[in-house]
């Protein structure tokens, strides 16, 4: 039986990397990442009876406390219609709070609850501990190009809306 081989190695880029098959290999690495690290907290949703459009709300709501629905919405770039049915099942298991804006009444503020915030930190944690591995092997000169790659994914008008949850 072979050794698994690492998936990093070589550990660098090829100097074509622009090639189609070093392109696709960043897809694949991507794809797989990313679907690796959300199952990992897959199964603490699952026992809650929730899915992964329930823990992007849950996340952007511990993030920005008192978003609106519609800066949610923009930030998540997915219908009305998908929201409020994710929103309704939060609210009415006590994990968001909707209340009015101060200023304009027509606005709905979304707020996690102390069980929400409970919930989200678990499922942080989950993720935390996985990113922090991955992170800690790369290294930090691999982390910033890592970023700076993601960041050259992201549209220039989406930019700003982004940089925001840094600050």
């Amino acid at each position: 039986m072979a050794a698994p081989t690492s998936l990093a190695s070589p550990p660098s880029a090829s100097p074509l990397f622009l090639r189609e098959s070093e392109v696709r290999r960043g897809i694949e690495l991507l794809y797989f990442g990313y679907s690796n690290l959300t199952r990992s907290a897959d199964q603490g949703l699952a026992a809650q009876g929730l899915g992964r459009a329930h823990h992007r709300v849950l996340y952007f709501v511990a993030r920005q406390p008192d978003l609106t629905v519609s800066q949610l919405l923009e930030l998540l770039a997915i219908t009305k219609q998908s929201l409020g049915r994710v929103l309704n099942e939060l609210t009415e298991r006590g994990l968001v709070e909707m209340r009015p804006g101060e200023r304009d009444r027509r606005q709905r503020l979304l707020r996690l609850t102390a069980a929400g915030q409970e919930l989200e930190a678990a499922l942080f944690d989950t993720i935390r501990t996985r990113l922090s591995a991955a992170y800690a092997s790369a290294g930090q000169n691999a982390v910033g190009g890592f970023w700076a790659v993601l960041e050259g994914l992201i549209p220039a008008d989406d930019k700003a809306r982004i940089a925001a949850l840094r600050d």
